[in-house]
Protein backbone atom coordinates (compact mmCIF):
# COMPACT_ATOMS: atom_id res chain seq x y z
CA UNK A 1 0.00 0.00 0.00
CA UNK A 2 1.82 3.26 -1.33
CA UNK A 3 2.31 5.81 2.04
CA UNK A 4 1.96 8.78 -0.23
CA UNK A 5 -0.32 11.30 1.98
CA UNK A 6 -1.25 14.57 0.64
CA UNK A 7 -2.17 15.45 3.98
CA UNK A 8 -0.14 14.46 7.12
CA UNK A 9 -1.33 11.31 8.90
CA UNK A 10 -2.41 13.55 12.31
CA UNK A 11 -4.34 16.36 9.83
CA UNK A 12 -7.17 14.58 9.01
CA UNK A 13 -10.21 16.58 8.71
CA UNK A 14 -12.32 16.88 11.73
CA UNK A 15 -15.92 18.50 10.41
CA UNK A 16 -16.14 16.36 7.46
CA UNK A 17 -20.52 17.07 6.05
CA UNK A 18 -22.24 20.15 5.48
CA UNK A 19 -24.98 20.58 7.99
CA UNK A 20 -28.48 20.54 6.47
CA UNK A 21 -29.50 23.83 8.04
CA UNK A 22 -32.73 24.06 9.72
CA UNK A 23 -33.62 27.86 10.87
CA UNK A 24 -36.21 29.01 13.10
CA UNK A 25 -39.11 30.36 12.33
CA UNK A 26 -38.26 34.16 12.45
CA UNK A 27 -34.63 33.77 12.16
CA UNK A 28 -31.97 33.92 9.17
CA UNK A 29 -29.73 31.02 9.22
CA UNK A 30 -26.31 32.00 9.02
CA UNK A 31 -24.17 30.21 6.22
CA UNK A 32 -20.59 30.10 8.26
CA UNK A 33 -21.80 28.85 11.12
CA UNK A 34 -22.14 24.88 11.75
CA UNK A 35 -24.30 23.79 14.69
CA UNK A 36 -23.26 21.27 16.29
CA UNK A 37 -25.23 19.48 19.66
CA UNK A 38 -22.89 18.52 22.86
CA UNK A 39 -24.62 15.86 24.84
CA UNK A 40 -24.13 15.20 28.78
CA UNK A 41 -22.86 11.30 29.89
CA UNK A 42 -26.26 10.03 29.87
CA UNK A 43 -26.74 11.39 26.27
CA UNK A 44 -28.94 13.64 26.38
CA UNK A 45 -28.51 17.26 24.97
CA UNK A 46 -26.60 19.26 26.81
CA UNK A 47 -25.71 22.52 24.57
CA UNK A 48 -25.36 23.93 21.02
CA UNK A 49 -22.17 24.43 19.74
CA UNK A 50 -21.44 26.66 17.09
CA UNK A 51 -18.37 26.41 15.05
CA UNK A 52 -16.77 28.60 12.09
CA UNK A 53 -16.69 27.72 8.67
CA UNK A 54 -14.10 28.88 7.24
CA UNK A 55 -14.25 26.56 4.27
CA UNK A 56 -16.44 24.54 2.20
CA UNK A 57 -15.69 22.15 -0.32
CA UNK A 58 -18.96 20.66 -2.41
CA UNK A 59 -20.47 18.94 0.62
CA UNK A 60 -18.02 18.87 3.12
CA UNK A 61 -16.81 21.64 5.25
CA UNK A 62 -13.79 22.62 7.14
CA UNK A 63 -14.08 24.42 10.41
CA UNK A 64 -11.75 26.79 12.08
CA UNK A 65 -11.48 24.21 15.25
CA UNK A 66 -10.90 21.23 13.00
CA UNK A 67 -8.15 23.38 11.32
CA UNK A 68 -6.85 24.55 14.12
CA UNK A 69 -6.80 21.12 15.32
CA UNK A 70 -5.29 19.66 12.45
CA UNK A 71 -2.57 22.28 12.40
CA UNK A 72 -1.65 21.41 16.13
CA UNK A 73 -0.87 17.62 14.98
CA UNK A 74 0.90 18.46 12.03
CA UNK A 75 3.19 20.45 14.44
CA UNK A 76 3.70 17.70 16.76
CA UNK A 77 4.46 15.42 14.21
CA UNK A 78 7.38 18.20 12.48
CA UNK A 79 8.52 18.61 16.10
CA UNK A 80 8.85 14.78 16.26
CA UNK A 81 10.83 14.49 12.64
CA UNK A 82 12.74 18.17 12.61
CA UNK A 83 14.36 20.27 14.66
CA UNK A 84 17.30 23.40 14.05
CA UNK A 85 16.74 25.46 10.81
CA UNK A 86 15.15 22.49 8.69
CA UNK A 87 11.88 22.52 11.88
CA UNK A 88 11.62 26.69 11.33
CA UNK A 89 11.45 26.17 8.04
CA UNK A 90 8.79 23.82 7.93
CA UNK A 91 6.69 25.44 10.49
CA UNK A 92 6.37 28.47 8.25
CA UNK A 93 4.17 27.32 5.52
CA UNK A 94 2.58 24.44 7.90
CA UNK A 95 -0.54 25.50 8.51
CA UNK A 96 -1.21 27.05 4.75
CA UNK A 97 -0.01 23.76 3.69
CA UNK A 98 -2.53 22.02 5.85
CA UNK A 99 -5.54 23.76 4.69
CA UNK A 100 -4.64 22.69 1.39
CA UNK A 101 -4.14 19.31 2.70
CA UNK A 102 -7.68 19.03 4.33
CA UNK A 103 -9.22 20.53 0.49
CA UNK A 104 -7.49 18.02 -1.51
CA UNK A 105 -8.12 14.99 1.05
CA UNK A 106 -11.91 16.11 0.17
CA UNK A 107 -11.77 16.71 -3.66
CA UNK A 108 -9.88 12.78 -3.55
CA UNK A 109 -12.97 11.20 -1.43
CA UNK A 110 -15.16 12.49 -4.01
CA UNK A 111 -13.44 11.42 -6.77
CA UNK A 112 -13.23 8.30 -5.18
CA UNK A 113 -17.08 8.08 -5.00
CA UNK A 114 -16.91 8.97 -8.80
CA UNK A 115 -14.78 6.44 -9.28
CA UNK A 116 -16.61 3.66 -7.13
CA UNK A 117 -13.54 3.44 -4.96
CA UNK A 118 -13.33 -0.58 -3.45
CA UNK A 119 -12.19 0.64 0.22
CA UNK A 120 -14.39 -0.43 2.44
CA UNK A 121 -14.63 -1.22 6.01
CA UNK A 122 -13.95 -4.78 5.48
CA UNK A 123 -10.90 -4.25 3.40
CA UNK A 124 -9.36 -1.41 6.58
CA UNK A 125 -10.37 -3.84 8.83
CA UNK A 126 -8.35 -6.73 6.90
CA UNK A 127 -5.50 -4.05 6.54
CA UNK A 128 -5.65 -3.44 10.59
CA UNK A 129 -5.58 -7.18 11.01
CA UNK A 130 -2.36 -7.29 8.95
CA UNK A 131 -0.39 -4.30 10.58
CA UNK A 132 -1.55 -6.06 14.16
CA UNK A 133 -0.13 -9.46 12.14
CA UNK A 134 3.33 -8.07 11.06
CA UNK A 135 3.92 -6.40 14.00
CA UNK A 136 3.17 -9.28 16.74
CA UNK A 137 -0.22 -8.12 18.02
CA UNK A 138 -2.57 -10.22 19.31
CA UNK A 139 -5.33 -8.27 20.11
CA UNK A 140 -6.98 -4.77 18.54
CA UNK A 141 -6.10 -3.77 22.60
CA UNK A 142 -2.48 -4.33 22.19
CA UNK A 143 -2.65 -2.22 18.58
CA UNK A 144 -4.49 0.49 20.36
CA UNK A 145 -2.07 1.02 23.14
CA UNK A 146 1.37 1.25 20.82
CA UNK A 147 -0.96 4.12 19.01
CA UNK A 148 -1.83 5.73 21.75
CA UNK A 149 2.13 5.57 22.62
CA UNK A 150 3.11 6.53 19.58
CA UNK A 151 0.92 8.45 17.62
CA UNK A 152 -1.57 9.60 20.57
CA UNK A 153 -5.09 8.35 18.96
CA UNK A 154 -7.34 5.05 19.36
CA UNK A 155 -7.73 2.33 16.84
CA UNK A 156 -11.38 3.77 15.57
CA UNK A 157 -9.66 7.58 14.36
CA UNK A 158 -6.54 5.31 13.06
CA UNK A 159 -9.24 3.23 11.50
CA UNK A 160 -10.93 6.21 9.90
CA UNK A 161 -7.44 8.02 8.75
CA UNK A 162 -6.68 4.82 7.12
CA UNK A 163 -9.94 4.74 4.65
CA UNK A 164 -9.33 8.44 3.92
CA UNK A 165 -5.67 7.36 2.84
CA UNK A 166 -6.65 4.53 1.26
CA UNK A 167 -9.25 6.11 -1.16
CA UNK A 168 -6.39 8.64 -1.85
CA UNK A 169 -4.37 6.07 -2.88
CA UNK A 170 -6.93 4.56 -4.78
CA UNK A 171 -7.25 7.21 -6.61
CA UNK A 172 -3.78 8.71 -7.40
CA UNK A 173 -2.92 4.89 -8.15
CA UNK A 174 -5.81 4.80 -11.11
CA UNK A 175 -5.69 8.56 -12.67
CA UNK A 176 -1.50 8.79 -12.29
CA UNK A 177 0.81 6.46 -10.80
CA UNK A 178 -0.90 4.15 -13.23
CA UNK A 179 0.63 6.33 -16.34
CA UNK A 180 4.12 6.32 -15.05
CA UNK A 181 6.15 3.76 -16.62
CA UNK A 182 9.35 2.39 -14.53
CA UNK A 183 11.11 -0.33 -16.55
CA UNK A 184 11.93 -3.88 -14.62
CA UNK A 185 15.64 -2.93 -14.43
CA UNK A 186 15.12 -0.14 -12.59
CA UNK A 187 13.16 -2.22 -10.13
CA UNK A 188 15.85 -4.80 -9.80
CA UNK A 189 18.62 -2.23 -9.27
CA UNK A 190 16.72 -0.26 -6.66
CA UNK A 191 16.65 -3.39 -4.88
CA UNK A 192 20.40 -4.79 -4.81
CA UNK A 193 21.36 -1.36 -3.42
CA UNK A 194 18.43 -0.89 -0.92
CA UNK A 195 18.59 -4.54 0.65
CA UNK A 196 18.34 -3.56 3.80
CA UNK A 197 14.95 -1.28 3.58
CA UNK A 198 13.56 -4.64 2.85
CA UNK A 199 13.90 -6.46 5.91
CA UNK A 200 11.20 -7.43 8.12
CA UNK A 201 11.16 -5.41 11.49
CA UNK A 202 13.25 -6.74 14.00
CA UNK A 203 11.41 -7.53 17.24
CA UNK A 204 12.20 -7.86 20.93
CA UNK A 205 10.84 -8.60 24.13
CA UNK A 206 11.14 -6.76 27.29
CA UNK A 207 10.18 -6.66 30.48
CA UNK A 208 9.72 -3.29 32.19
CA UNK A 209 9.54 -2.23 36.16
CA UNK A 210 8.18 1.11 36.29
CA UNK A 211 8.19 3.54 39.04
CA UNK A 212 6.30 6.92 39.18
CA UNK A 213 8.93 10.04 39.87
CA UNK A 214 6.22 11.96 41.91
CA UNK A 215 5.92 16.03 41.51
CA UNK A 216 7.86 16.74 44.61
CA UNK A 217 11.84 17.00 44.92
CA UNK A 218 11.24 14.78 48.19
CA UNK A 219 9.51 12.57 45.72
CA UNK A 220 11.75 12.06 43.09
CA UNK A 221 14.57 11.26 45.88
CA UNK A 222 12.40 8.23 47.03
CA UNK A 223 11.54 7.05 43.91
CA UNK A 224 15.23 6.96 43.26
CA UNK A 225 16.56 5.24 46.38
CA UNK A 226 13.84 2.85 45.38
CA UNK A 227 15.28 2.16 42.14
CA UNK A 228 18.06 1.36 43.88
CA UNK A 229 17.11 -0.93 46.41
CA UNK A 230 15.40 -2.85 43.44
CA UNK A 231 18.63 -3.19 41.66
CA UNK A 232 20.24 -4.54 44.76
CA UNK A 233 17.46 -6.95 45.18
CA UNK A 234 18.25 -8.32 41.65
CA UNK A 235 21.96 -8.16 42.06
CA UNK A 236 21.27 -10.96 44.99
CA UNK A 237 19.31 -12.82 42.78
CA UNK A 238 15.69 -12.02 43.01
CA UNK A 239 13.93 -12.58 39.94
CA UNK A 240 13.00 -9.61 37.85
CA UNK A 241 9.01 -10.58 37.06
CA UNK A 242 8.60 -11.11 41.16
CA UNK A 243 10.26 -7.08 41.57
CA UNK A 244 7.94 -5.71 38.95
CA UNK A 245 4.70 -7.34 40.49
CA UNK A 246 5.36 -6.28 43.83
CA UNK A 247 6.85 -2.39 42.85
CA UNK A 248 6.04 -1.48 39.79
CA UNK A 249 3.00 1.61 38.93
CA UNK A 250 2.64 -0.26 35.44
CA UNK A 251 -0.48 -2.22 34.22
CA UNK A 252 2.00 -4.69 32.72
CA UNK A 253 2.84 -5.72 36.63
CA UNK A 254 -0.47 -8.04 36.03
CA UNK A 255 2.10 -9.56 34.01
CA UNK A 256 5.47 -9.24 35.86
CA UNK A 257 5.92 -6.24 34.01
CA UNK A 258 5.89 -8.77 30.30
CA UNK A 259 5.14 -6.59 27.09
CA UNK A 260 5.06 -9.37 24.79
CA UNK A 261 6.61 -9.04 21.50
CA UNK A 262 7.57 -5.81 20.19
CA UNK A 263 8.49 -4.41 16.58
CA UNK A 264 10.80 -1.14 16.49
CA UNK A 265 8.95 2.07 16.82
CA UNK A 266 6.12 1.56 19.29
CA UNK A 267 7.99 2.35 22.72
CA UNK A 268 9.89 5.34 23.62
CA UNK A 269 13.13 5.39 21.70
CA UNK A 270 15.21 5.79 25.13
CA UNK A 271 13.38 2.68 25.99
CA UNK A 272 14.18 0.25 22.61
CA UNK A 273 17.69 1.39 22.07
CA UNK A 274 18.50 0.45 26.20
CA UNK A 275 16.43 -3.18 25.19
CA UNK A 276 18.19 -3.50 21.67
CA UNK A 277 21.76 -3.09 23.61
CA UNK A 278 21.06 -5.76 26.42
CA UNK A 279 21.78 -9.61 26.05
CA UNK A 280 19.04 -11.82 27.65
CA UNK A 281 17.86 -11.48 30.78
CA UNK A 282 20.16 -8.43 31.88
CA UNK A 283 19.14 -5.25 33.10
CA UNK A 284 18.93 -2.10 32.10
CA UNK A 285 20.57 1.20 34.09
CA UNK A 286 17.64 3.34 35.25
CA UNK A 287 16.13 4.81 32.12
CA UNK A 288 14.37 8.11 33.02
CA UNK A 289 11.38 10.10 31.37
CA UNK A 290 9.84 13.20 32.71
CA UNK A 291 7.16 11.25 34.96
CA UNK A 292 9.00 8.02 35.36
CA UNK A 293 11.92 5.44 36.17
CA UNK A 294 12.41 2.44 33.87
CA UNK A 295 14.15 -0.17 34.77
CA UNK A 296 14.04 -2.58 31.62
CA UNK A 297 14.85 -6.57 30.99
CA UNK A 298 15.39 -8.15 27.74
CA UNK A 299 13.75 -11.48 27.65
CA UNK A 300 14.87 -12.36 23.98
CA UNK A 301 15.71 -10.77 20.68
CA UNK A 302 14.73 -11.61 17.25
CA UNK A 303 16.35 -10.27 13.71
CA UNK A 304 14.17 -11.11 10.82
CA UNK A 305 14.82 -12.02 7.40
CA UNK A 306 15.34 -10.26 3.93
CA UNK A 307 11.96 -10.27 2.27
CA UNK A 308 12.45 -11.39 -1.57
CA UNK A 309 12.67 -9.31 -4.89
CA UNK A 310 8.95 -10.69 -5.76
CA UNK A 311 7.50 -9.62 -2.23
CA UNK A 312 8.70 -6.28 -2.73
CA UNK A 313 8.27 -5.23 -6.24
CA UNK A 314 4.84 -3.72 -6.13
CA UNK A 315 6.30 -1.37 -3.20
CA UNK A 316 9.30 -0.73 -5.04
CA UNK A 317 7.31 0.33 -8.34
CA UNK A 318 5.15 2.73 -6.28
CA UNK A 319 8.43 4.22 -4.65
CA UNK A 320 10.33 5.07 -8.28
CA UNK A 321 7.00 6.06 -9.49
CA UNK A 322 6.41 8.99 -6.77
CA UNK A 323 8.97 11.21 -7.87
CA UNK A 324 8.44 10.93 -11.70
CA UNK A 325 4.90 11.89 -10.93
CA UNK A 326 4.85 14.46 -8.42
CA UNK A 327 3.95 16.82 -11.40
CA UNK A 328 1.37 15.08 -12.79
CA UNK A 329 -0.26 14.86 -9.55
CA UNK A 330 -0.15 18.55 -8.62
CA UNK A 331 -1.59 19.10 -12.22
CA UNK A 332 -4.25 16.19 -11.32
CA UNK A 333 -5.46 18.50 -8.21
CA UNK A 334 -5.63 21.28 -10.11
CA UNK A 335 -7.86 20.26 -11.63
CA UNK A 336 -9.85 18.99 -9.40
CA UNK A 337 -9.67 21.88 -7.83
CA UNK A 338 -10.53 24.08 -10.89
CA UNK A 339 -13.85 21.86 -11.41
CA UNK A 340 -14.34 21.58 -7.26
CA UNK A 341 -17.15 23.89 -5.50
CA UNK A 342 -14.86 25.53 -3.03
CA UNK A 343 -15.85 28.73 -1.32
CA UNK A 344 -13.84 30.49 1.45
CA UNK A 345 -16.12 31.71 3.60
CA UNK A 346 -12.97 33.74 5.84
CA UNK A 347 -10.32 36.04 3.39
CA UNK A 348 -7.56 33.11 2.79
CA UNK A 349 -5.03 35.87 5.01
CA UNK A 350 -7.03 35.99 7.96
CA UNK A 351 -7.89 32.21 7.73
CA UNK A 352 -3.70 31.53 7.65
CA UNK A 353 -2.91 34.06 10.20
CA UNK A 354 -4.87 31.65 12.57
Amino acid sequence: MRWLLLLPLLALPLACKKPVAKPQAGSVANPDVAKTEATSADGKPKADIREEILVSVNKHIITRRGLNQAVEQQHAALYRQFSGKELDEKLKDAREKTLKGLVDAFLLEDKGTELGSPITDDYVRSNIDGIKKENNFATDADLERALKASLGIGLPEFMKRQKQQSIQQFVLQREVFSKVAVEDNELRAYYEDHKDEYRLPSRFRIRELVLAKGASVEDQANARQQVEAIQAELKAGKPFEDLARLHSTSPSKATGGDLGWMSKGFLRASIEEAAVKLKPDQVSAPIETDKDLYLIQLVALEDAPMKGFADVKAKILEKLQEPKAQNAIEQYLSNLRMRANIRYLVPMEQILKG
